[in-house]
């Protein structure tokens, strides 16, 4: 490679700067089988950013079993004012949700009829809590804010044992 080349790599201009002819035609492509990558579970996905808001197509609840609290808002459009009001009031604190495993699904199409909208069977605007072991905790037929939705989290037994197994590990 030349000299000029060189340093405009080093200064950062090889974007707006055509490489040298030669280096073009020295480089060979790598010919061979592409290696397949298998998608990302839902739980996975959950992992790598707990604050992604899920579609309720997206995802199966029986795959959050003993992982997640999937917290399940569902309306029959996006534009409800009571599933707007919910999602700003969840997205408002995501650090509270994420901190006690939660994971926020939304179903706003009713004619999609998903398996979670059929295993819930919400009537119009639905916030609902699933715990860890897969029981539906909370149905609540309007918004609840982070404080409210918490403090019903935290009563539940397995919160109360992971809160006391993170005292005993921090001791």
């Amino acid at each position: 490679m030349n000299t000029f080349f060189t340093q405009a790599v080093a200064l950062g201009l090889a974007a707006v700067l055509p490489e040298p002819a030669l280096a073009q035609e020295t480089i060979a492509p790598v010919v061979g089988e592409a290696e397949e990558v298998a998608p990302l579970s839902g739980p996975e996905l959950w992992e790598a950013d707990r604050t992604r808001v899920f579609d309720a197509s997206e995802i199966d609840l029986d795959d959050f079993v003993w992982i997640a609290r999937p917290v399940v808002v569902f309306a029959d459009s996006p534009v409800d004012p009571n599933f707007r009001r919910q999602m700003d009031l969840l997205l408002a604190e995501p650090e509270e949700l994420a901190e006690r495993d939660v994971i926020i699904v939304t179903d706003t199409d009713p004619d999609a009829r998903t398996d979670i909208r059929i295993q819930l069977r919400p009537r119009g605007f639905m916030m609902a809590l699933v715990a860890k072991d897969g029981r539906v905790s909370l149905r609540k037929p309007l918004p609840w804010d982070v404080r409210e939705l918490t403090r019903s989290i935290d009563k539940m037994p397995l919160r109360q044992q992971e809160i006391e197994d993170r005292r005993a590990g921090s001791i």
